[in-house]
Parts: structure tokens; C-alpha cells; sequence
């Protein structure tokens, strides 16, 4: 309490969570978001050290690595298939040598030992025959402590020769403790094996290991400092493994229990197979829609090189290659050639219908059919001739470049401008998106830049040869032919249309009511995490079978690999977990040799069926996700309860309450509220009065039930490198129940032993198990685990249930955490990070027309986009979560840039009709956008075909990692194909709208420059 106290002072402390158990307390300090980790841990040790003075003597608390439990990377386990080695000698080889050789390893902050039993010199005295002596414990203690040392003599120089002189004292042997004197009675040695035995034995253990169901082991974690390559890190680690290996005993091997480097590699395949697939999509799409291999050339070549000069800015903004960055590249592959596309495509249709010089047309003079120009019988005639026909087709495809070049700009800077408030994110969500973030906008912005530089070079190099007009290629036919009537129609029944849309926007927008939510979506890690919750007060023995009988069956399912349990704590301050708690990391096989039909969630089903026990609450979750939640929030299950208030029983009967009323609701697997209260205990309660007769002090008899009772480790013996302990405490026969305890002796002043039951009272009595503290107030947890990912509607449900029917006594609360915490966080962002998207598209709309009400228009395909992402969203059951959302703010600027296009195009046959000079009617404003609309469809199609083929790939994905991708990918997905029947419907019908009531009002003006003339 006064560490939490004095802590919650520091400076960008968010919050301080502290956890008290028998013999050992853990203090969490969660910092804020951003804070240097050695700043912090600076700031903490400084407040430590101002709150010593109000410490018990024999409390020294001290910091733990840098690094906190999500830094769990590897896990492994010692396995001896010799069957020579005890588990003491395993646990010796791990604490005395792997341990030490695996901290070299950079990177590593700890290596945490687990299992098997830590090597004790164990004397067991036998308090008769200290009466028999009249020795009491203490003096027994006080020889053994000053039994084994060794000391300096400084140094002694004998014939020119310089000698140190040292005393050895250390003990050798078993024989050496047993030999001790401890006093002389008639000039013969009172020895410490006459007053008991001396033997090896375990130190008091706190937490069991177990490997696939087959008994217990030793294993140890490797706790990767904080912010560091998780990758690296595992590689060095796998390295120094193989080159000890043949340093352990014969038949002793290292298996991995838990390797985080197969996921991350995993993970960055599955996104590079992605990106493979969509490179070579994307460019069978350019090939064939545009029918000439070289013109096609152009944006295939810009795709690589826009991705090559990505990866420069990256490195030296420290962007890793992991899910997240390759992701954003992922997203953005169909929106890098997009640009390319428009301009190859205008480009094209230039040079095959425009005239040159002479009268020939471009797509003639290279068509099979040879060139239109006469032989010359003067070859400089001819040469000269064939200069200025090269002359002209450049300057056509210049000219061709300049006309869509700047509005292609502006539409790539909107993609890339509109998707920059992701870096608004902030905690977990941001640290996890930002590298997706840089990654997106940094490829589009090269790639915004090729368009306007690179492009046109490649297009006078590689547009040539034969060329087909658009009129030719049986695409452009067949799809033009289905797209003109069905535009005649809608401007002809503007109306109409317009209604109908709005129809259909009021129908879909009530889909985001129906979808779940959540803060992120579940990734597959290839392994799941068994973490099942026993009553308190289970002895570590039963713990130590329960586990092994747990594992055995996790290892009989078909699609498990390794199972590798644990139960209580290692020797780490990143694991604070209970002995009631289990800790069994499953690994899975590869999908492929997976039962037929088997998925995830089945599998775990079927698991949780076979693994019902009584006394257990299981709950299921995976390593990452686990060990973040852990870390950020405390609560082990993606949504969970914290109760606080005064009393810790009222807090325990709550949480009874709360267990039972949410136990009933749909999707609920299980439910634990921490038994807080239900420790089991064996007071000695000194009866001052008495203690007092016989010159007791409260000190002398708690000392007696510490040292005679308890057991202390009073000295260390050192042996080589490795140290041991040296513990005493009375016979087991002398302590084994509660009447013994009673008999226990304890020397007075005087020199007389009286029993324990004189001088206290010793009875059963149930108490604290645990005590949790978190910023100053008692606290108890709440598990939920949920066979859901709705954590949404789940807890909105649960809080309507819990507002029925829990009676809250004053000064007790509750509050939901877990990973729902951190989507109520993402979910206040976003309020903020959705409105300032839409206000920058709306600023770029502007800055590009020069006008409110063509922004207005173009601001709409957003929200036709977004009905087609919330009903694919929904056909495929995502919740809306951050990774969602950050798909919506993507798709928004894809969408504004394929309404950019069309408008563009629009413009363009409006300014032919104006250039002309006639007078303009409604029929001419009518033609010129069917003229704008279905002509320049192929470049339209083109694009959008790109976008949508680069993130099909996405979906169908199946490896690690492509979890995440899925529910970004949807709704661009989605929405790319609404937004383009409203691009290729409603645009050009707001067009004419604008524009006939321009032309009545008399303001109609050219609003692009006619390159063309």
C-alpha cells in the first residue's frame, strides 16, 4: 500500500497495480503511452528509495528487468530421455548454466527458470534433544551461518615469492554440515547430526512444468527486453541453444515449448505471398484490358519501384517488415498503379485516334498493316518525315500526360492526406497501425511523384508499335455496350435515380446497428493458451497432477504438436501469477494436417468439452493476445471486471454475484470472480499476558514459528559457480499437523523450553489468498470468456443485466476491462479521427474545383462506399473494430479518387462542346457527360479492377497473420464496388444537374483547359 501510494505520485503514471501474496508482493507500473522505459524505471527506482524508511526491516523491493510479460518469446523445456537425471539436476543445468549462457544473447533481459525443485541443504532438528541439550534453535542457527565462509590474509612474501594467504571454509559435503559443532558439554562436541539430520532436499516451490502430458520438467522463458526485434532476438537465442547443446548431459534435450519467431515469420509470408499474388493480378488486369504488352509495361514497372523506394524512407524511420508495414503495402499495391493506369491509358487513345501530321492516324501508322506514308525517293525526305511523325507522337503524349496529370496529382494526394489521422491513434492501437500507416502513405506519395515524373518518360519510350483503338478491343465493346443504356436511362429519370440511391442508403446504414464490435480482431497465432483457474488453497501436489492430466489430453487431439504446461509463478517479476493459476501453452500443427473440417473454434470447443473438472474454471485465449492484456490491463480474458471497494469479503461476495447473473447470459463459456477472501490459514496468535511470564517477547515467539516451523535459509554454500541454500527448521514429524504445532518448544531467558501452546493460541481460520490493489483501492477480478468476439454487445448486454439486478453497497464500483478497455479508448478516438478525415477530403475537393458544390458531390461516393463495405462486412460477420475502421478511412480516399477521375473526364467533353462556340443546350450538357462517362470508361474500369484485384488476394488468404488483413481488405472491398456504381451512375447525373442549373444561370465556363486542340 505505500508503494502503490507513493508511486501514483510519479510523473505519466497512468496507473498502479499491485498483487500480494504468501511471501511475495508484485507492483506494476503503468506508464503513459510514449514514456522512455528508462526514464520510467529511473523515476520508480527514485520513489523507492524516498518510501525505504517507511518499509519492515526486512522488506527491500527491488525493480524487475526491462521488460514486461508481453516480452515472452520463447519458451523451452529440459527433457531427459536418459531418464538418469533428477529434476533437481535439471533445474541445476538451467539456474547454473543455460540461464547465464541465454542472457548473453542481445536482447534478452531475463532467462526465468519454472519447475523441478531448486537444490537445499536441509537440516531438520528434532526439538526433543534440543531440550535434551538445553540448546535452543537460534544458537543452532548461529553456528551454521558462520560454518561456511572463506576470508583473505592479505599476502605473505617467502624466499622472493609473493603468497596469498586465504582461509577455506566453504563445506564440501553433507558430511561437513553434519559435523558442525554447536557446542561442547564435558569436553565432548555437541554436533549438529546429534541434534537432527542433515540432508538434500527441494526449496519451497511456486510454480510446477510440465511437457506434453508426460510429468514434470524444467523450462525456462526468454524475457526479450522492452521494444526490441522480437525476430532477432529468437534467432540469437535459437543460436546459442544449438551451440550449447552439446554441453548438457547424455540423453538431456532442449525442446521449444513456445516460439514466437514462427508466427512473426509466418505472418510476413502469408502477407508476401499476398503481395506476389496481387503484384501479378494487378498486372494481368492492365494487360487486358489494354490489349498492347508494352503500353501495360508502364504501371508494372512503377509497382516495383514505388515499393523499392518505400522501403528507404523506412529504414530510417525504424519500420520494421512485419504484418502491419507489408500490410499497408498490401492495401496499397491496386491504388500505385492507378495513377500510371489513367495516364498509359489517356496517353494510348491519344496516339490511336488523333491525326498526325499529314492526315494519317497514329493507330494506323503502326498497325500491322505497316505505315500510310509513301516511299520517298529522297531518303533525308523520308528521314525528316518519319522525325516529325516521332515529334508529333511525343507531343501528343505529353500533352496527353498534362491533361489528366494534375487531377491525378490532387486525387493521390487526397489517398494519401485523408489516410494520415490514423496516426492520431494512440496506445496499443497506434503502435500496432502506424507502421501500416507509414508504409501506405509513403508508397502512395512515391508513387504520386512517379506519376508525374517517371510515367511520362516510360510512356514516349514504351507506347508504340501496334496500337488498337479502344473501338477495338472487345472488353472496352462489351462493356461500354453494357453500360450505355443503363446511363441513358438514369439521367433520363434523374429523379428517380437519385431516389432510389437515397433508398438504399437509408436501407444499408442501419446494417452498422446489427454488427458486433470489438477492438481488434482476433489474430491466429498458431497455438492457443489453456489458462484454467482453480479454487486458492489447492496443495502444489494435486496442482502438479491436475497439470498433467490436463496436458495429457490437450496432447491427444490430433492437431496438437507440443504441449507445455505450467502451473504458479517462475522466477521472474514478469509472472506474478498465483499457484491457483494454470499456464499450458498448445501447439498447434500447420491447418493442412488438421482433421477435415476442423477449425479453430471447433477444436477449442471440443477441447474445453474434454477438459471439465471439478474446482475449474478454463479459460481459452493465446499467448500475444494474452500477455498484452496481462501487461496493459491485468485481466487475463479479452473482457473482464474489476470490483473495488473498503472490504475484501464484500468484494468477493459481489464478484459471486456478478459470476451468477452473467453466467446465464448467450456466448458466455465461462466465468471466474477471484475467490479473494477463501485463503486457508493456521494463525499463532500470542497471548501477550502469558508471553509475558515467561519473559517472551511477541518477536521471540514469531521468531520460533519462522525459523522452527517455517524454515531459513540461513547461510549459502557455494559450490564452484553454483550456490545453494542452506534452510533449518524442526522435523517433519514435529510440524506436520496442528497439534504438533502446538508442542512446538521455545527457549526463555531463563534457558527453559516452554510448548507454543503456552505462550499462543494456534487454530485454522480463512483469510486473504491474494490481495489486489490497484491505485490505492482493494480490487478483485472478474473473468469472462466468451466463445464471442463481440465484446460490444456483449458487455452492453451485461451492463443492462447488471444494472437489474447488482445492488452496489456505497463506496464499492465495477468497471470493465480487458481488451474492451482499450475499444472503448479506440472508440473515443475515432470520433475524432472520422470527422477530421472527411473535413480534409472535403478541403482537397476544394482546393482542386474551386467549388463547394462539385466537393459536395465527390464527397458522396464516401458514403456509398461505406453501404458497400457494412453489407460485405456483414456477409462476412467482422465486427467493427479499429482494423475495420482503418479500412473505411482508406476505402474514403480511394473512393474520392475514382470520383475525381470521372468528373475530370466529364469536364473534358463539356469543355469540347463550349470550345466550339455554339450555343449550349441541356441536350449538349446531356451528351457531353454520356460522351465523358462511357468513352472513358476503360481507364475507370481499369482502376477500380486494379484496387479490387489487389486486395482480393487478401481475403482469400488463409495463413498466419492474414487474420487482421481479412476485416481492413472487406470493407475496401465492399465498397469499392458501390462507390464505382455511384462513380459511374450518379456522378455524371449530379453532373448534368450542376451544370444545366449553371448554364440557367448563366455561370457555365469551361473548368479544364483543352489540351487537345
Amino acid at each position: 500500500y505505500p508503494i502503490v501510494t507513493t508511486l501514483l505520485a510519479a510523473p505519466r503514471v497512468k496507473a498502479v497495480r499491485a498483487q500480494t501474496m504468501f511471501n511475495d508482493s508484485y507492483v506494476f507500473v503503468v506508464f503513459e503511452d510514449g514514456t522512455d522505459i528508462y526514464w520510467a524505471r529511473s523515476r520508480v527506482v527514485e520513489y523507492l528509495q524516498t518510501i525505504a524508511v517507511r518499509l519492515p526491516a526486512n522488506v527491500h523491493p527491488a525493480i524487475g528487468p526491462d521488460a514486461t510479460g508481453a516480452g515472452w518469446v520463447y519458451e523451452y523445456a529440459l527433457v531427459d530421455h536418459s531418464h538418469k537425471q533428477s529434476l533437481a539436476d535439471l533445474r541445476s543445468i538451467q539456474d547454473w548454466h543455460l540461464r547465464y549462457q541465454l542472457a548473453t544473447v542481445p536482447g534478452v533481459a531475463e532467462v526465468a527458470s519454472i519447475g523441478g525443485f531448486v537444490r537445499q541443504y536441509q537440516v531438520n532438528v528434532d526439538p526433543n534433544k534440543l531440550l535434551a541439550y538445553g540448546i535452543p534453535l537460534s544458537t543452532v542457527i548461529d553456528r551454521v551461518k558462520s560454518s561456511t565462509n572463506e576470508v583473505g590474509g592479505r599476502v605473505l612474501e617467502l624466499s622472493g615469492t609473493r603468497y596469498m594467504i586465504r582461509g577455506l571454509g566453504y563445506l564440501k559435503s553433507l558430511d561437513d554440515l553434519a559435523n558442525v559443532p554447536v557446542m561442547a558439554k564435558n569436553g565432548t562436541p555437541v554436533l549438529i547430526k546429534d541434534l537432527g539430520t542433515v540432508s538434500f532436499g527441494p526449496d519451497m516451490r511456486e510454480g510446477v512444468a510440465e511437457w506434453n502430458g508426460e510429468g514434470e520438467t524444467v523450462g525456462g522463458i526468454v524475457v526479450m527486453r522492452y521494444g526490441l526485434n522480437a525476430l532477432n532476438v529468437i534467432d540469437g537465442v535459437k543460436k546459442k541453444l544449438a551451440e550449447i547443446k552439446g554441453s548438457l548431459p547424455p540423453g538431456v534435450e532442449i525442446v521449444s515449448g513456445y516460439d514466437r519467431g514462427g508466427l512473426i515469420s509466418e505472418s510476413i509470408n502469408t502477407l508476401k505471398h499476398s503481395l506476389l499474388e496481387e503484384a501479378i493480378i494487378v498486372s494481368l488486369v492492365i494487360i487486358v484490358f489494354l490489349f498492347h504488352f508494352r503500353s501495360a509495361l508502364i504501371p508494372i514497372l512503377t509497382l516495383p519501384i514505388a515499393l523499392v523506394i518505400s522501403f528507404i524512407p523506412m529504414y530510417y524511420l525504424n519500420v520494421s517488415s512485419n504484418i502491419m508495414s507489408l500490410g499497408g503495402l498490401a492495401l496499397a499495391i491496386g491504388v500505385l498503379v492507378d495513377a500510371a493506369i489513367v495516364m498509359v491509358e489517356n496517353g494510348y487513345r491519344h496516339l490511336s485516334e488523333r491525326p498526325a501530321s499529314g492526315g494519317e492516324v497514329f493507330g494506323e501508322i503502326n498497325s500491322s498493316n505497316g505505315p500510310v506514308l509513301h516511299k520517298e525517293t529522297d531518303a533525308s525526305a523520308g528521314k525528316s518525315a518519319k522525325k516529325a511523325v516521332e515529334r508529333e507522337r511525343v507531343r501528343i503524349l505529353i500533352d496527353a500526360a498534362k491533361q489528366v496529370g494534375p487531377a491525378l496529382f490532387f486525387s493521390l494526394l487526397i489517398i494519401v492526406v485523408s489516410f494520415l489521422p490514423v496516426f492520431l491513434l494512440e496506445a496499443q492501437e497506434g503502435r500496432m497501425f502506424r507502421p501500416l500507416a507509414w508504409t501506405k502513405t509513403l508508397a502512395v506519395g512515391f508513387s504520386s511523384l512517379l506519376a508525374i515524373t517517371l510515367v511520362p518518360i516510360l510512356m514516349v519510350i514504351f507506347i508504340r508499335g501496334k496500337l488498337r483503338p479502344e473501338s477495338e478491343n472487345p472488353i472496352s465493346r462489351v462493356t461500354q455496350a453494357l453500360y450505355l443504356p443503363v446511363l441513358r436511362l438514369c439521367l433520363k429519370y434523374r429523379k428517380t435515380t437519385l431516389l432510389l440511391n437515397l433508398v438504399f442508403l437509408v436501407v444499408t446504414f442501419p446494417l452498422m446497428f446489427r454488427i458486433g464490435s470489438q477492438f481488434m480482431p482476433p489474430l491466429f497465432e498458431g497455438s492457443s493458451l489453456y489458462m484454467p483457474t482453480a479454487l486458492p488453497g489447492i496443495s502444489i501436489t494435486q496442482a502438479s497432477q491436475l497439470l498433467q492430466e490436463q496436458d495429457r489430453i490437450l496432447r491427444s487431439f490430433p492437431e496438437v504438436e507440443t504441449v507445455f504446461g505450467a502451473v504458479g509463478r517462475s522466477d521472474s517479476a514478469t509472472d506474478n501469477a498465483p499457484l491457483d493459476m494454470y499456464d499450458t501453452t498448445v501447439m498447434l500443427k500447420p491447418r493442412a494436417k488438421w482433421r477435415s473440417g476442423m477449425t479453430y473454434e471447433k477444436l477449442i470447443r471440443e477441447m474445453d468439452e474434454k477438459l471439465q473438472f471439478p474446482g475449474l474454471t478454463n479459460t481459452w485465449t493465446m499467448p500475444v493476445q494474452n500477455r498484452l492484456d496481462m501487461a496493459l490491463t491485468g485481466i487475463k480474458t479479452p473482457v473482464g471486471m474489476k470490483l473495488q471497494g473498503t472490504n475484501l469479503e464484500q468484494i468477493q461476495q459481489l464478484g459471486a454475484q456478478v459470476q451468477q447473473i452473467l453466467s446465464g447470459l448467450p456466448h458466455v463459456r465461462s466465468v471466474f470472480a477471484e475467490r479473494v477472501s477463501q485463503g486457508f490459514y493456521i494463525n499463532v496468535e500470542v497471548n501477550r499476558p502469558e508471553a509475558a511470564k515467561y519473559g517472551l517477547t511477541i518477536a521471540d515467539v514469531q521468531h520460533a514459528v519462522e525459523s522452527g516451523i517455517g524454515g531459513m535459509n540461513v547461510a549459502e554454500n557455494i559450490e564452484g559457480r553454483r550456490r545453494y541454500p542452506i534452510n533449518i527448521r524442526y522435523q517433519r514429524d514435529f510440524r506436520d499437523n496442528i497439534e504438533e504445532l502446538s508442542r512446538v518448544l521455545i527457549a526463555t531467558p531463563s534457558g527453559a523450553q516452554v510448548p507454543l501452546s503456552e505462550v499462543a493460541k494456534v487454530s485454522f481460520s480463512r483469510g486473504p489468498a491474494m490481495i489486489r490493489d490497484e491505485d490505492g483501492q482493494l480490487t478483485g477480478y472478474v473473468y469472462i470468456d466468451l466463445n464471442t468476439t463481440d465484446y460490444g454487445g456483449f458487455v452492453n448486454q451485461a451492463s443492462n443485466m447488471l444494472r437489474q439486478k447488482l445492488q452496489l453497497p456505497a463506496g464499492y464500483t465495477y468497471q470493465w476491462s480487458g481488451e474492451y478497455e482499450f475499444q472503448l479508448r479506440a472508440k473515443e478516438r475515432m470520433k475524432i479521427i472520422l470527422p477530421v478525415v472527411f473535413f480534409v477530403i472535403f478541403l482537397l475537393l476544394y482546393m482542386v474545383f474551386h467549388s463547394l458544390t462539385e466537393a459536395m458531390v465527390l464527397i458522396f461516393p464516401t458514403f456509398y462506399a461505406m453501404t458497400g463495405g457494412l453489407i460485405l462486412q456483414w456477409l462476412l460477420d467482422y465486427n467493427f473494430s479499429v482494423a475495420v475502421w482503418v479500412g473505411y478511412i482508406a476505402l474514403f480516399g480511394i473512393a474520392v479518387e475514382t470520383g475525381v477521375v470521372m468528373v475530370v473526364y466529364l469536364h473534358e467533353f463539356l469543355d469540347k462542346r463550349i470550345a466550339s462556340g455554339r450555343p449550349l443546350t441541356d441536350a449538349d450538357i446531356h451528351e457531353a457527360a454520356i460522351e465523358g462517362a462511357v468513352q472513358r470508361l476503360r481507364p475507370k474500369l481499369m482502376t477500380v479492377c486494379a484496387v479490387l484485384a489487389s486486395l482480393i488476394p487478401i481475403l482469400w488468404a488463409s495463413g498466419i497473420g492474414s487474420d487482421v488483413m481479412k476485416p481492413i481488405a472487406a470493407p475496401m472491398v465492399g465498397g469499392m464496388i458501390t462507390s464505382t456504381i455511384h462513380v459511374l451512375i450518379l456522378v455524371p447525373v449530379f453532373f448534368v444537374l450542376m451544370k444545366e442549373r449553371a448554364l440557367r444561370r448563366g455561370t457555365l465556363r469551361p473548368e479544364t483547359s483543352n489540351e487537345e486542340g
